[in-house]
């Protein structure tokens, strides 16, 4: 028989040291500048602006505060008009930019094949032109005697509208009308975008299957495709309404002074009359209304996940 031999003692392995967390600050690192530019530019101004809604005082004795809270109610009771006028205003745009966007959107998901990025270029082209001249332009578009104003005029449509309170009855600049046009004009894209994307991420699969299932076209949109693009619907009326809200271009230059929103009050305050408290409490009422708002709004569209 063969000698058996024992195999030589293995050593054992040397025991190894747990790695340092070497990148456990790199996630804070990373946030850091824009954590500053948040604090330095948001932040700070919040703070600035809550400190003079609660001032006293004039421009040539200057301010100080002496925490008079009753600014407040005061600008609330005196400018209520112009808050109702610009939630009216803005909703009104947000509406007809759903309108509008919302089959645009759908065109260049769905059926604009190698089309779609010329349509997508069309779309964001106004960006590459200024805000103001944008809002001048319409100023031309709807100008009295214009060709928009005659087709208007031709198919009674003035009438309905001055009926509703919206045109003068035989204009439409210096009008409600002339202010939700440059609005819906200005922040369309701002509904598209967003539309496109959540309809662009809809599996088509979805739309054969209820084909398959015999489902109607009307049916197949009711059930299907407008459930799954709600979270588009919802961030882009979110993009339009809440700076249509505070927007005051397109009542300064296409309405009158019946058309100011209290973006133009606030501005007046600011630079004008140079009442800073008033225009302070002003912005605070405004942003406090409109996160409410929205608050309330993505809670009943059952998308709480934007926020």
């Amino acid at each position: 028989m063969a000698a058996v031999t024992e195999a030589p003692p293995v050593a054992p392995a040397p025991e190894r040291k747990p790695p340092r967390k070497r990148g456990r600050w790199t996630p804070y690192l990373l946030l850091l500048p824009g954590l500053l530019w948040l604090v330095v530019f948001f932040a700070l101004p919040l703070i600035y602006q809550a400190s003079t809604s609660v001032q006293t005082g004039s421009l040539e004795e200057g301010y100080r505060v002496t925490w008079h809270f009753a600014t407040y109610w005061d600008a609330l009771s005196e400018y209520w008009p112009q808050f109702v006028r610009s939630v009216a205003y803005a909703a009104s745009a947000t509406v007809l930019c759903l309108l509008l966007g919302y089959p645009l959107a759908y065109l260049i998901a769905f059926r604009a094949g190698r089309w779609r990025n010329l349509i997508m270029i069309l779309v964001i082209a106004p960006f590459f032109t200024s805000f103001l001249i944008r809002t001048l332009a319409w100023k031309t578009i709807l100008a009295d005697g214009g060709p928009v104003v005659g087709a208007l005029d031709a198919l009674h449509v003035l009438d309905v509208t001055a009926w509703l309170g919206w045109t003068a009855g035989d204009r439409v600049l210096a009008t409600p009308l002339a202010v939700v046009c440059g609005l819906t004009y200005n922040f369309l894209p701002f509904m598209i975008l967003p539309l496109y994307t959540s309809l662009e991420r809809i599996d088509p699969r979805l739309h054969e299957a209820a084909n398959d299932l015999y489902a109607k076209p009307s049916t197949t949109f009711r059930k299907v495709t407008f459930p799954l693009s709600m979270p588009g619907v919802v961030s882009g009326t979110l993009l339009t309404f809440i700076p249509a809200t505070g927007d005051y271009i397109n009542a300064d230059l296409l309405g009158s002074t019946e058309t100011r929103m209290v973006g133009n009050v606030i501005q007046s305050q600011f630079l004008r009359i140079l009442d800073y408290p008033t225009a302070a409490a002003l912005s605070f009422i405004l942003m406090a209304a409109i996160l409410f708002m929205v608050t309330f709004y993505i809670r009943r569209s059952g998308t709480e996940d934007l926020v």
